[in-house]
C-alpha cells in the first residue's frame, strides 16, 4: 500500500508571516494545527518538508541536517519572494534548532523554539524513535513482519551517521545562539521523553534577546504541538506573536 503523507502547506492570510518547522522523522502534520490556528487569526503560515521526510525511511538516512537546513533556507526565501518582509519562525525539535539558526542568520521578527535540543547526553531516545517511525511506516505500507524486520535492520545500520550529524549540527547552533537578539519564546515540555530538558534553560540563559521568555508545559511530551496542552500552546504562541513590534498589520 502506498503511504500518502501530509503535504507542505502555505496558508495565505495577512502580511505577517510565520515559518513553521517540523521535527526529525516528522512532517508538516506536526505543525498543521498550529498553522491553522494562526491562519484563522490573520497570520500567513508556511511549513515545508525537509528532504527525506514524509517519504520511505531509506530516503531519510540518505540525507543529513545540512540538507534540511537548506530546505529551511529555501522556505524562508520563498516567503520573502512572495512579498512577506517580516517573518517569525516557530520550530519543533530539530525544527526548533533550525528556528534558532534562523535567528542569527536571517532578519526574523521573533523565534519560538519548541522542545529544541541544545545539549545531547545520549542519542538512544532519538535512535529508538527513528526505528519506531521506520516500523510504523512499513506497517502502513502493508509489508510482512519479515520484510519490516529486514528493512528496519538496513535503516538501523545507517542511522548512527545521521544521528552523529544531528549532534554536530545541534552543538554548532548551541555555540552560536548568543548571537540571537530577536524576541524569543522558548517552549519546553516537562515530560519530554526525547531530549535533555536542560536545553531549554541553556537556550534561555545564552541568547542575548532583551525580550525572552521560557515556559514549561507540565503535562506535555516531546511532540508538544499535538499533545494535551496544544490549545494552551497555540494561545501562548499567538499572544507572543501579537506582542511583537510588527510594522505591518
Amino acid at each position: 500500500m502506498k503511504v500518502r503523507p501530509p503535504k507542505p502547506f502555505f496558508f495565505e492570510a495577512g502580511p505577517r508571516a510565520v515559518l513553521l518547522l517540523h521535527g526529525f522523522t516528522g512532517n508538516s502534520f506536526d505543525v498543521r494545527q498550529l498553522g491553522r490556528y494562526l491562519y484563522k487569526r490573520g497570520y500567513t503560515c508556511h511549513a515545508p518538508h525537509y528532504r527525506g521526510h514524509g517519504v520511505p525511511p531509506e530516503e531519510l538516512v540518505r540525507t543529513n541536517p545540512n540538507d534540511w537546513w537548506e530546505d529551511v533556507r529555501e522556505a524562508y526565501k520563498y516567503l520573502t519572494q512572495c512579498g512577506y518582509s517580516e517573518v517569525a519562525v516557530c520550530g519543533l525539535s530539530i525544527g526548533g534548532v533550525f528556528s534558532l539558526k534562523c535567528g542569527y542568520t536571517f532578519p526574523v521578527k521573533g523565534i519560538v523554539p519548541m522542545c529544541a535540543p541544545a545539549k545531547i547526553k545520549t542519542q538512544k531516545p532519538i535512535y529508538s524513535g527513528a526505528l519506531k517511525y521506520t516500523r510504523n511506516y512499513k506497517r502502513y505500507q502493508g509489508k510482512t513482519e519479515k520484510q519490516i524486520n529486514e528493512e528496519t535492520t538496513a535503516v538501523a545500520e545507517k542511522l548512527p551517521d545521521v544521528l552523529d550529524a544531528i549532534r554536530a549540527f545541534v552543538l554548532d547552533v548551541a555555540e552560536n545562539i548568543d548571537r540571537i537578539i530577536s524576541p524569543t519564546f522558548i517552549v519546553q515540555a516537562r515530560l519530554d521523553e526525547m531530549i535533555n530538558t536542560e536545553s531549554a534553560n541553556f537556550i534561555y540563559n545564552k541568547i542575548q534577546s532583551e525580550k525572552k521568555q521560557l515556559k514549561w508545559y507540565e503535562q506535555s511530551t516531546h511532540v508538544i504541538t499535538l499533545g494535551t496542552e496544544k490549545e494552551r500552546l497555540n494561545q501562548d504562541i499567538y499572544a507572543f506573536l501579537e506582542s511583537l513590534d510588527w510594522s505591518v498589520s
